[in-house]
């Protein structure tokens, strides 16, 4: 956003001056959807947003503190994917989602946002638990099977209470449109298919990522492709254990959105051990992978890549 960085928006001293920052975050993120060769569906949704927002004569802040994200939802152009990102600049400075199209991403400063985090400790919580969102963040501190240094039990329970307050009222207000419920694996092995060929190609556009790239090279592919109800959008890993394994190139990270729900997110890589062995594997959803292959006609899988047949056990 020109002029102002994410972090100013919470504390913007204009109110209606935080409408114009975040009108014009939605505006960049369909410049960047249009740019990187997205349908026109959603860059049309956002833009259409924007015109609301611009018009409003009432701050969104206020609005979401009296109605919660229904209020916003109730605005004409505004669904529940719009109103999250809305909820999510209001509350946290931050929204993943343009930094990710912008290659901005940096789960440091994300996690600096949150009070009892500095510069310091965000770096240790990156490097020692491998994880980029609040989240992803909240579930390692919750399971603590990775000590973090400096972050004994009292300093551990203050950071997840902080979390906690802020993850609730979000998960609350802004459910998926599709009740929870995913793409088919067969859908995401097809995207992951599609995206490791037009990277191979160099059919797609790249753009720089701020972690581990001193140099500002354009390296990261990016893909949006719509598949039914889905809009998604694809690039390889760029975590410091994708780069410590020399995965880069081998895990795939799939953003998914419902017509206007929240988003989620799952990666696909190459099994190493086991029955699905050198076959592309959705992690987390492992089982239906093994019945999508076992259903295909020989066996194998049916995207470019998978080129064995499953062993079964």
């Amino acid at each position: 956003m020109p002029d102002r960085t994410a972090t100013d928006m919470p504390n913007a001293p204009n109110v209606l001056q935080q409408n114009r920052l975040i009108a014009a975050a939605l505006n960049e993120y369909a410049d960047l959807l249009e740019a990187q060769g997205d349908d026109g569906f959603r860059v049309k949704a956002y833009r259409t947003a924007v015109r609301e927002i611009e018009a409003l004569s009432d701050p969104l802040r206020a609005l979401y503190e009296t109605g919660g994200a229904k209020a916003l939802i109730a605005l004409r152009g505004i669904g529940e994917g719009i109103a999250g990102a809305i909820v999510e600049m209001l509350t946290t400075g931050h929204w993943q989602q343009l930094d990710r199209l912008k290659g901005g991403l940096t789960p440091e400063a994300l996690f600096r946002s949150v009070p009892g985090i500095g510069e310091n400790l965000a770096r240790r919580l990156v490097d020692t638990l491998d994880v980029e969102t609040l989240e992803d963040l909240e579930a390692a501190l919750r399971l603590g099977k990775t000590p973090v240094p400096g972050i004994g039990p009292r300093r551990r329970a203050a950071i997840l209470a902080v979390l906690g307050q802020r993850l609730a009222r979000q998960r609350r207000e802004t459910t998926a449109v599709h009740g929870g419920d995913e793409p088919q694996v067969s859908l995401l092995l097809d995207a992951d298919a599609l995206y490791r060929a037009k990277a191979e190609a160099g059919d797609l556009r790249r753009i720089a990522p701020k972690r581990f790239n001193p140099a500002g090279e354009a390296w990261l592919p990016i893909m949006h492709a719509r598949r039914g109800d889905w809009h998604l959008t694809v690039l390889y890993s760029n975590t410091a254990q994708a780069h410590e394994l020399d995965r880069t190139r081998d895990w795939v990270v799939i953003y998914f959105q419902g017509e206007d729900g929240p988003e989620g997110r799952r990666t696909v890589v190459t099994e190493r051990t086991g029955a699905l062995a050198g076959l592309r594997v959705v992690r987390g959803r492992e089982e239906e992978c093994r019945r999508h292959y076992e259903s295909t006609p020989t066996g194998v899988a049916a995207a470019p890549g998978n080129t064995r047949p499953l062993e079964t056990r």
